[in-house]
């Protein structure tokens, strides 16, 4: 019978867990390191599978205070969450994993001057959870062939990888509440293998790397970062770009040309630039997409649409989120003139949907492009979107 993906495995049984003492399991734990970076790991470690405590408690504090902004992810369930025996029943380590989607910048695409383009943060400009699952699960079905339970987790809201990397030795939080790995910065994908191998870990939890820094908080353009290592997510843009929901007016000119997520404090970050001049990061890949034509885009039916982007996280997998987000990078960056962008907002503003009517409407404004919105006044029958009419057209 087909296993589930997710299910943790054993091929053999439990006495084959006999060791002498902790010599052989200290071996395998060295073995596994290296199986993890032969199979493309940039950085693994070994950490204590106990319930991460004091993790549950932030979230349930940050969660209370509403500094989740409706996000779920590991706020769904901080218990699951926290818990590596949640995933595997007697787990007692886990080996974690760490793999880079850092790129050079790219050169602007061709026709960048006749825009509207939008970019797209650097974790997700191609799909890097592929490979890091693919090298944690050479680690899983090495655990597998010797007896042990294991399974691999990655980005599934199953356990709090950052957390998880700490644990392990892998890096210190910083100020912007990601994971910094020492010579290496932030920009990687982090990934566990659970286990019930009691493997000895090599390392120890390191201690803050950032010292007095703090450029990270006024790099940030909504102000999102409130105090160090403290995010509010009712502000930062890269969570409002997977919200449901209209995108709050508040932020919208903030939002720029981002289409989806935010790099502004990893950008900012001295060890991320430190990283890059003694590790020059290699060239975008041909399949790699940082740039995506805003227009273009939103031509595209649902189908098409989600095909392009299928690798992000959008809500209930709709389109028109994704065409929400495109509306408003139109109205920050689009020519009110030009022809294309004129014609993709009319048929924006003849939309069905009362979300893209209602966003088509502020990019228009945005635009100086009233005269198309006053037609629509005398017939609008959504409330949201007359909302974003009378704003636009009311007197300034």
């Amino acid at each position: 019978m087909a296993r589930c993906k997710h299910e943790a495995v054993r091929l053999r049984p439990p006495s084959l867990r006999v060791d002498d003492g902790g010599a052989l399991l200290k071996e395998l734990a060295g073995e596994l390191c290296r199986v993890g970076r032969d199979a493309g790991l940039d950085d693994v470690g070994i950490a204590p599978a106990q319930p991460f405590l004091s993790t549950r408690a932030h979230l349930e504090e940050r969660k209370a205070a509403g500094l989740h902004g409706g996000m779920h992810f590991t706020y769904g369930d901080p218990g699951r969450a926290t818990d590596p025996g949640r995933a595997v029943p007697g787990a007692r380590s886990l080996v974690v994993g760490v793999r880079s989607y850092r790129r050079a910048d790219p050169e602007a695409p061709p026709g960048y001057r006749h825009g509207p383009w939008a970019r797209v943060a650097r974790y997700s400009w191609a799909d890097h959870y592929a490979p890091l699952r693919q090298a944690l699960g050479v680690v899983r079905d090495r655990l597998v062939a010797l007896g042990w339970a294991a399974r691999v987790l990655a980005d599934d809201n199953a356990l709090v990888d950052r957390e998880a990397a700490y644990r392990a030795g892998l890096g210190w939080y910083g100020k912007n509440t990601l994971l910094l790995a020492p010579g290496r910065g932030s920009w990687f994908v982090i990934g566990s293998v659970v286990t019930d191998a009691p493997l000895p870990g090599a390392r120890r939890p390191l201690g803050d790397g950032c010292g007095s820094c703090a450029r990270c908080l006024p790099a940030c353009p909504t102000g999102a970062l409130i105090a160090p290592g403290v995010l509010d997510a009712r502000r930062c843009l890269a969570w409002l770009l997977e919200a449901p929901g209209a995108f709050p007016p508040e932020y919208r000119v903030s939002l720029g040309d981002r289409l989806y997520g935010c790099d502004d404090c990893q950008e900012a970050c001295p060890p991320n630039r430190a990283a890059d001049r003694h590790r020059p990061p290699p060239a975008p890949e041909a399949g790699d997409e940082p740039w995506i034509d805003v227009v273009g885009l939103l031509a595209l039916d649902d189908e098409a649409l989600m095909g392009r982007v299928g690798r992000w996280y959008v809500p209930r997998r709709q389109a028109r989120f994704v065409r929400r987000n495109a509306l408003v990078v139109l109205g920050n960056t689009g020519d009110g003139a030009d022809a294309r962008v004129q014609a993709c907002l009319r048929e924006a503003l003849a939309d069905r949907d009362p979300l893209i009517r209602a966003h088509a409407v502020w990019a228009a404004a945005r635009l100086g492009r009233h005269d198309l919105l006053r037609p629509m006044l005398p017939t609008e029958g959504d409330d949201e979107v007359r909302t974003e009419l009378n704003d636009a057209l009311a007197p300034a």
